[in-house]
């Protein structure tokens, strides 16, 4: 029989009546917390690779922060625990005081056990936090180590390499490491001014620097999969356009009001468009349209001046833009701001050092040069990459000569606004007075026969509206204005403010700054629209001439031109201007347009008189219609390549057997009939013609005397001895060089000279010393910018 001690029952009992089931718990966590810990320091201590120090742990195991956040929370989990015991055994302890003063004794021997508990739970949570200081102490160490490591191990594998594919490794090398806090950018990519960040930006980010050996070569060279092809299909409802244009801004308000008016005749002439084109497949295209004259970071002084007669011809052409975009069934993203921009193309957060983060994720970007000098700086070198994309609208032309950088700033052409090295043809005008570049063009509202008999009918025979909102325009003419006064009642249309009257004479009508649609009613009741010289070139006197007016203007003597006029000084062109709308002189003339010297009174007074005695219907030249701009800007979106366009065969290099003939009157060359057709050119080759221009007779000129089109991409099958000798052209000697005149024939001396650089291929430009060699093309009637068989 056992017998047991009553005082270990005792001992017992106490114990369990002291370790109370919550306690019971709290003891189990802080053990199993203890287990854990030696557990886990245990597996990253065995997993330490062969050669390492027993104190070096791996932190690809357990991940140094990590391994430090768990001993972090254990030590706070057991600092808590043991602070709710104290607080548990407090309220116990004078719990068990009452009942113990009730029954009639106290429970001395119960608090001395509940305390040592107490202390060992509290004992264990300090050393698990000192055990928490020093692993955390080891960690960082190892971590020195294992970094100090890896860069002495890698040092032989981040140097410059000196690879001839190459070249420039080395200098960005060494500009990185000067240069790389300079932007924000570079530490965005992961740059962090060690060797191999540099090169791994150089070769990954940018295109400097080989790929590095060693790196992952498949997410890095894994290009993005090409969205599938879409057919375009015409649009006829202009409402989400609309939406896209936003708002927020006079000018976009004015534009969008252009473009509902104009809805139902956009509609026709896609209709009409498509019936011409047939079954052609047309591939949509995604297009940004950023109008950088419309940001806030460019001034934009042209959105306060719409509702006080400022200059509106800007806006009508990008309204008519983004509707021929739109009707033709591309995609379109539309920007007027700085943010939108970086957004839309993946800047990087930064001063703009840096290339894009995405590839570019549109086919083609209209922009102006405002935009296009934003685009330049926040792009970094992604812009010389994705510039052949872009589309420059540009109201007054861009000459090859300002266009080349180095040519511009060594000959005297660099200005505020040239020297971007585009192809000339990614410069697009409002009219086709430069045929180096492309003609974009705008549209005029288009009468029916109804209304044009309505019109006609309801002419004023002595009525004159004046051209010019402003009133500076008027100031001066004092003249011409009491000439017409004696044969026609005259009517302007000058802003001005309800207390400062215009300064006009009284005898003129003012009607204030007129409503489009009130200004176009306006029109149908005049007989002359007359023009005092400024503004130039822009969009009214075509409303007037659709509208069923004469248009009466000025011609300049000398003509205006960069050299002689404020007005076009610093633009990128030399073109003399020689009256104040050359293309309603040029491809329309009389009887619409008659085109006088003001400065001799006979000959304007004359030319009113015979204006009165004239009957014309009205007249819209085809390609200001809104068919004649879709049909032009769909040639060019189908047509237009300059980032696969092959280059020109270097000067002087064998060629093979000459395409060209002389024509039977010998006096210019013609694409032979049985001669293959140049592959992928445009416009296609079998439209050439070239002839050699007389002395100081510019190509844009020769062609024009010949009833053609100076076509600036056919120079390069021009560019050859071959050329000049079918030309039957005494050639001496033949020599290269970068001159915008080549070829030519020099005189004297019998030299010929070949173009050495292709982008500075120009029709515009003209010199006594040469005989220029001139590559001409055939038009359609009413649209010059297309051949005959160009669509």
């Amino acid at each position: 029989m056992i017998t047991v001690n009553p005082d270990g029952k005792i001992m017992v009992r106490r114990c369990l009546v002291t370790l109370r089931p919550f306690r019971l718990f709290v003891l189990g966590i802080g053990l199993f917390s203890l287990c854990f810990l030696m557990t886990s320091l245990g597996g990253q201590l065995s997993a330490r690779r062969p050669g390492d120090s027993p104190f070096t742990i791996r932190t690809e195991v357990m991940g140094g922060p990590e391994s430090r956040g768990v001993l972090r929370k254990m030590s706070d989990l057991l600092e808590l625990m043991a602070k709710r015991m104290d607080t548990l055994a407090r309220l116990e302890n004078s719990s068990e005081l009452h009942r113990a003063a009730s029954n009639g004794h106290f429970a001395v021997d119960r608090s001395p056990a509940g305390a040592g508990l107490m202390e060992r739970i509290q004992a264990i949570a300090q050393n698990v936090s000192d055990i928490a200081v020093k692993v955390d102490q080891i960690l960082r160490h190892s971590l020195l180590l294992h970094s100090k490591a890896v860069s002495e191990g890698r040092r032989d594998q981040c140097e410059a390499p000196s690879d001839p594919k190459f070249p420039d490794c080395s200098g960005k090398v060494e500009w990185m490491r000067a240069r790389w806090t300079s932007d924000p950018c570079y530490a965005f990519f992961g740059v962090d001014g060690t060797e191999c960040s540099f090169l791994i930006y150089l070769s990954e980010v940018e295109w400097f620097c080989p790929p590095l050996p060693w790196r992952n070569q498949t997410a890095t060279q894994r290009a993005p999969k090409p969205l599938p092809k879409v057919q375009a299909v015409f649009r006829s409802n202009l409402s989400h356009l609309l939406e896209l244009m936003g708002s927020g801004k006079e000018s976009l308000i004015f534009m969008k009001k252009r473009t509902k008016r104009l809805t139902a005749q956009w509609a026709l002439a896609a209709q009409r468009l498509a019936q011409k084109l047939g079954g052609v497949r047309r591939d949509q295209k995604q297009i940004l349209v950023h109008i950088g004259f419309l940001t806030e970071e460019s001034g934009d002084v042209f959105s306060p001046r719409v509702l006080k007669g400022g200059p509106l011809g800007e806006m009508v052409q990008w309204a008519d833009i983004l509707a021929a975009l739109y009707v033709l069934g591309h995609g379109l993203r539309i920007t007027v701001s700085l943010k939108e921009l970086q957004s839309n193309l993946g800047v990087p957060p930064g001063r703009g050092s840096c290339p894009l983060t995405v590839p570019l994720p549109f086919d083609l970007v209209y922009t102006d040069y405002h935009g296009l000098q934003q685009m330049k700086q926040h792009m970094g070198l992604s812009f010389k990459k994705y510039r052949c994309r872009i589309r420059v609208i540009d109201t007054f032309g861009t000459e090859p000569a300002y266009n080349h950088e180095e040519y511009a700033t060594l000959h005297g052409y660099r200005t505020n606004w040239g020297y971007w090295n585009l192809n000339p043809k990614q410069f697009m005008t409002m009219f086709p007075h430069t045929p180096d570049n492309s003609f974009m063009g705008f549209v005029s509202e288009e009468l029916n026969e109804t209304e044009k008999q309505l019109i006609k009918g309801g002419k004023a025979s002595n009525m004159a509206v004046v051209y010019g909102k402003e009133a500076s325009i008027w100031k001066g003419k004092e003249k011409f204005l009491s000439i017409l006064n004696k044969y026609m009642e005259i009517h302007g249309t000058v802003y001005y403010e309800s207390q400062r009257p215009p300064e006009v004479p009284a005898f003129v009508k003012n009607h204030g700054l007129l409503p489009q649609p009130e200004f176009q009613q306006l029109l149908r009741k005049a007989k002359l629209f007359i023009g005092f010289g400024f503004p130039y070139e822009g969009p009214a006197p075509l409303e007037a001439i659709a509208n069923g007016c004469v248009f009466l203007q000025s011609r300049f003597s000398p003509p205006h031109s960069s050299l002689n006029h404020e007005f076009f000084r610093g633009k990128p062109t030399s073109r003399e201007v020689f009256s104040q709308h050359p293309y309603a002189e040029n491809f329309i003339g009389k009887p619409h347009v008659w085109t006088v010297d003001y400065n001799n009174s006979e000959e304007f007074e004359a030319a009113i008189k015979a204006i009165m005695r004239t009957q014309v219907d009205p007249y819209l030249p085809y390609e200001y219609t809104c068919e004649g701009m879709l049909e032009r800007i769909h040639a060019y979106i189908q047509h237009q390549d300059f980032c696969t366009a092959p280059g020109p065969a270097p000067p002087g290099a064998r060629a093979p057997q000459s395409p060209f003939i002389l024509a039977p009157n010998a006096t210019h060359l013609e694409w032979a009939r049985n001669a293959s057709l140049a592959a992928g050119a445009w416009p296609p080759a079998h439209s050439l013609r070239a002839w050699l221009a007389a002395a100081g007779r510019a190509c844009t000129d020769a062609c024009l005397d010949h009833g053609l089109i100076c076509e600036p991409s056919f120079f390069p099958f021009l560019n050859s001895q071959d050329a000049f000798r079918k030309l039957q052209v005494p050639c001496d000697s033949t020599e290269s060089g970068m001159n915008h005149l080549y070829p030519a024939f020099g005189q004297p001396g019998q030299e010929c000279f070949l173009q050495k650089e292709p982008l500075l291929f120009s029709c515009a430009g003209s010199s006594t010393k040469y005989r220029r060699l001139c590559p001409c093309r055939d038009f359609r009637k009413g649209q010059v910018a297309l051949c005959r068989a160009c669509l």
